[in-house]
């Protein structure tokens, strides 16, 4: 994301950059958004961990005559304008789909969130696991949800500890970055690749070796610096006054059917064997 804003804001003559709390603490990028507001820049960006714990310092940016644009984060409250590269209902089902075919429509599943507070990755959660039941009736939840999927050590563990608990379960749906990646640590731990499925969305470049494996089975994504360029390329026409309308055309997200404050696309991209090498060259 980063290499997109950078590369973005030198194309558009414009002062981008990111700033990057340490961990997923909401609490750190509400302070970083005070940091922010301090400095009293002209836009803010951000992709909210919990978009409640977030609304009352954006809407201070707001009040503090900032506009603020958000990602991951449809219908966030305090934001100008939210942007999706993927709808929720089209992501989520892609990955529905693509976790019933590898498991046969059988068996049991566990499905991790980043948390409870993030409405995104439980709106993708929910439309996954309800094309599932449509479509995979034979195809059993084991427990509802698990908020863990921002923590690389704590998916690690709670897939190891689901895995001895159920001994017929077959795969993870992950939504969240980290999800896919320690629950397919714990597969590769357990030798069950090949026999436990792991889906979601994660970057290439941290999950090659998994995926080569076969201890991580693939998902979907979109590209992050694309989400990058489009943080710089909304907030530059709304400096300029040109307010996203329907029917606009914008680069990075083609022509758009705003609904109420969002803006949303599909442009996912498949990662797999086949496409991991790709992906990875890009930089992802």
């Amino acid at each position: 994301m980063e290499a997109g804003i950078k590369e973005q804001s030198n194309k558009l003559g414009v002062d981008g950059f990111m700033v990057g709390p340490t961990s997923a603490d909401p609490a750190l990028q509400v302070r970083a958004i005070e940091d922010l507001i301090a400095q009293k820049v002209d836009f803010i960006g951000v992709v909210p961990n919990d978009a409640k714990v977030l609304e009352p310092v954006l809407k201070k940016a707001q009040a503090a005559g900032i506009k603020v644009i958000t990602h991951e984060s449809p219908e966030q409250l305090g934001a100008d304008w939210d942007f999706e590269l993927a709808s929720a209902k089209g992501f989520g089902e892609a990955h529905g789909k693509l976790l019933g075919e590898k498991m046969g429509g059988k068996g049991s599943y566990a499905v991790f969130v980043g948390s409870l507070t993030v409405p995104l990755h439980n709106a993708w959660a929910d439309a996954a696991i309800a094309y599932i039941k449509a479509n995979y009736p034979d195809m059993k939840l084991v427990g509802d949800r698990y908020g863990v999927a921002e923590d690389l050590d704590k998916s690690r563990s709670t897939a190891l500890d689901l895995m001895s608990a159920n001994a017929d379960l077959k795969g993870f749906l992950a939504f969240g970055s980290q999800g896919p990646i320690g629950a397919g640590r714990a597969v590769e731990e357990r030798r069950k690749d090949g026999k436990v499925f792991v889906i979601g969305p994660f970057s290439p470049g941290q999950g090659a070796k998994l995926i080569k494996s076969g201890a991580l089975t693939g998902g979907f994504m979109w590209n992050p610096k694309q989400a990058g360029e489009v943080f710089i390329t909304l907030a530059d026409r709304i400096a300029k006054g040109e307010t996203p309308k329907a029917g606009d055309t914008i680069e990075g997200l083609g022509t758009i059917d705003p609904k109420g404050n969002t803006i949303v696309v599909d442009q996912l991209l498949k990662i797999d064997k086949e496409s991991i090498d790709k992906l990875v060259s890009m930089g992802l």
